[in-house]
């Protein structure tokens, strides 16, 4: 992998049943845990300068979400609600209206790119044998795994559809090439499972495919329609790659410190499916060898307690600073390329969702 794209970076270490909406909008889960309410408050504000396509945006998807078959239109709903803060959307949206101004095939486009993240997110559960997403079981747990990957399959052909409306085939071939990188990020994830001699930059090469790709596609296609320039476009595609990364680097903090009650998700899978996250890759290199070999065999027999046991050996390294900043480098290398842009309510809005971004507790 080619890490100009991503600009250069010091790898030393310095630097709800009923609710159809968003769960930052669901008065129930504003009212649930602090963390939701911390959450739901900064998107607000930072969503500020978009409300009125992301409310298109929420139309659209209720409206290709339903099926005439009532248990295929239960499952398709449940799947629905298990979407979040709408990040995806946000970015397609902010990344046009910074660069060009929104147009008409932006909603479009922004909803077609949350069904392949609630895709993913429902293909993800499958992987790790979740049971709870967003305070609600997930279609694995209420369902089952045929389920849970034929309703993934079934969003992802909902999303092409959305896009091939929009008039040309830039955003189908762009949605596609993204899923097929985040498909094989997965898969070395998958493949790789248990190889804990992975590097930093094995790492950083797997989530910027699995994870950071479809952000960058969001901001593409967003800048794109807008009628950005190539350089523009580039720009805000690093964007969306640098602030993925750090997305995913955060994520797997929280899948080894975060309570699942602020969260709402099962944790300690990535434990579990025997994944080597940032935190291990440091923990591992900076460690004695015969503390080495013990974590390994921690590491070898994980289950859901894992993470108790491997907090004594991560409290005496720098292994959870370290990954964090890591995340904190790539927020700012994302930050840096917004810098060709005009000072607008929309770019001070990406700032802010990069820095929140690292900020966040679920």
């Amino acid at each position: 992998m080619d890490h100009r794209f991503f600009g250069k970076v010091d790898r030393s270490g310095s630097p709800r049943p009923g609710w159809s909406g968003p769960f930052w909008e669901d008065p129930r889960m504003s009212q649930a845990v602090n963390g939701p309410r911390k959450t739901s408050d900064t998107l607000h504000r930072l969503y500020a300068p978009i409300q009125g396509q992301l409310a298109e945006v929420e139309s659209i998807l209720r409206r290709e979400l339903r099926s005439d078959h009532g248990r295929v239109d239960s499952l398709v709903k449940h799947g629905f609600r298990l979407g979040g803060k709408r990040l995806r959307p946000a970015l397609v949206l902010l990344s046009a209206q910074a660069c060009g101004g929104l147009g008409g095939q932006h909603p479009t486009l922004a909803a077609a790119m949350e069904l392949i993240h609630t895709a993913t997110l429902i293909h993800d559960d499958v992987l790790d044998e979740a049971d709870l997403r967003r305070h609600l079981e997930t279609v694995n747990a209420r369902w089952d795994n045929e389920a849970s990957i034929l309703l993934g399959d079934y969003l992802v052909a909902a999303a092409l559809c959305l896009a091939s409306s929009v008039g040309d085939l830039t955003a189908c071939r762009e949605i596609g090439r993204a899923t097929r990188i985040m498909c094989e990020g997965e898969l070395r994830q998958v493949v790789g499972r248990g190889n804990h001699d992975l590097t930093e930059g094995d790492y950083i090469e797997i989530i910027s495919g699995k994870t950071a790709e479809l952000c960058a596609c969001c901001c593409r296609l967003g800048a794109h329609y807008a009628g950005a320039s190539d350089t523009t476009r580039g720009a805000l595609g690093c964007y969306g790659m640098n602030l993925g990364i750090a997305f995913q680097m955060v994520d797997d903090l929280l899948d080894l410190l975060g309570d699942e009650t602020t969260m709402g998700k099962s944790l300690g899978t990535d434990l579990v499916k025997q994944k080597t996250t940032l935190p291990l890759i440091r923990l591992l290199e900076v460690i004695d060898p015969p503390e080495r070999e013990a974590v390994l065999a921690a590491l070898a027999d994980a289950g859901r307690d894992s993470r108790e046991t491997l907090r004594p050996w991560l409290a005496r390294t720098d292994a959870l600073d370290y990954a964090r900043r890591r995340a904190e480098d790539y927020v700012q290398l994302a930050v840096d390329q917004l810098e060709l842009l005009p000072s607008t309510p929309a770019r001070d809005a990406l700032v802010g969702l990069a820095r929140f971004v690292v900020a966040r507790e679920n």
